[in-house]
Order: structure tokens, then sequence, then C-alpha cells
């Protein structure tokens, strides 16, 4: 348990930090997840709309420091390419 005044500080600023960051994550994933629905629903409009509106939020959150950048990066690049697979 911390001591000083400034680790009580801290220990309540993670705490807040930690609550913002589990809801950006939430909502990242749930972005993520819509793509991934949309994708395995085979409807190729559906999954290339609901990807133009995970892309920004995927790399919100690497800006924001839930994800590193390149991983935001790659899952990116990963959904698009299975996006535009669906159209051949």
């Amino acid at each position: 348990m911390a001591n000083t005044t400034s680790a009580k500080k801290m220990a309540r600023k993670i705490t807040r930090r930690t609550e913002v960051n589990k809801s950006r994550r939430s909502r990242m994933r749930s972005f993520v997840r819509k793509v991934e629905e949309a994708i395995s629903g085979g409807d190729h409009g559906q999954a290339l709309d609901a990807l133009r509106a995970a892309e920004p939020e995927l790399m919100r959150a690497a800006q924001r420091g839930i994800l590193h950048g390149n991983t935001a990066s790659r899952k990116v690049s990963r959904l698009a390419m299975r996006v535009s697979s669906l159209k051949a």
C-alpha cells in the first residue's frame, strides 16, 4: 500500500487511467468485432463500411497508448486484406 502522499496520488491517478483505458480498449474491440462479423457474414459492402469505421478507432487507440502503433497497423492491414478477399 502507498505510504507517501505522492504515492497515494499516483495510485488514484492510475485507477482513473485504468478505467479510461478499459473503456477505450472495449470500444476499439467492439469496432473490430463488427468487422469480423461482417466478414463472417460474407457481405463485402458492410465489411468495408465497418472497416472504415474501425481503422480510425484502432489508430486512435495507438495514439493514446492502448496499442502499440505497429500492432494497430498490423490489425488494420490484416482486416483490410480479409475484406478485400471477400470481393473476389
